[in-house]
């Protein structure tokens, strides 16, 4: 599981290590919010409806869930456990209330915190996305120091200053794992 604030550099280093790594997948979040132009359902995130989702809470079908921004977002037990199942090693990128509630429910699962080089770099990455207001990136610096705050909480802390070196690191990890089990 790998997790780290907005602007980190997650997504970039997760996909580096899934191309690096073979018996390797990211398991796909479930999400109340409606598709963006070009997302397709079970590829980007699994859409369902609140109600839907709402269902599958109630029924215990979902490792963690958490409301932002008005919507939903969760990852399902089915996805996890299907993938890992197949003799797949399974990454979720998921935010640090979701990576707690999947300690409690897989103890042995193991957390990986992505940090920024510092907090002048992060906000000059979210910045450079060019999509939030000044309101909105302060609000996420302010998430992010919370988050940096809880990386103790973690198996493993890897800085991403520079992302091919960060996705090296994490891949040698995961490496290490799977030749002690």
């Amino acid at each position: 599981m790998i997790s780290g604030p907005s602007g980190a550099g997650k997504g970039t280093v997760i996909a580096r290590v899934l191309e690096s790594l073979d018996g390797l997948s990211l398991s796909v979040s479930a999400t109340t919010r409606p598709p963006r132009p070009g997302e397709v359902d079970g590829v980007q995130y699994h859409f369902l409806s609140r109600d839907e989702f709402e269902c599958a809470v109630g029924e215990g079908r979902f490792l963690e869930w958490v409301e932002y921004g008005g919507n939903l977002y969760g990852t399902l037990r089915s996805d996890v456990e299907d993938r890992l199942a197949e003799g797949s090693d399974v990454i979720l990128e998921i935010e640090l209330q979701g990576a707690r509630n999947v300690r409690r429910a897989l103890p042995d699962a193991e957390l990986i915190f992505i940090a920024p080089p510092s907090f002048g770099d992060l906000a000059e990455r979210l910045r450079g996305r060019g999509t939030e207001s000044e309101e909105a990136i302060a609000a996420r610096l302010r998430i992010a120091r919370e988050e940096v705050a809880a990386a103790r909480e973690f198996d493993h802390v890897v800085v991403n200053d520079e992302a091919d070196k960060a996705a090296r690191e994490v891949a040698e990890l995961i490496a290490a794992r799977r030749t002690a089990i």
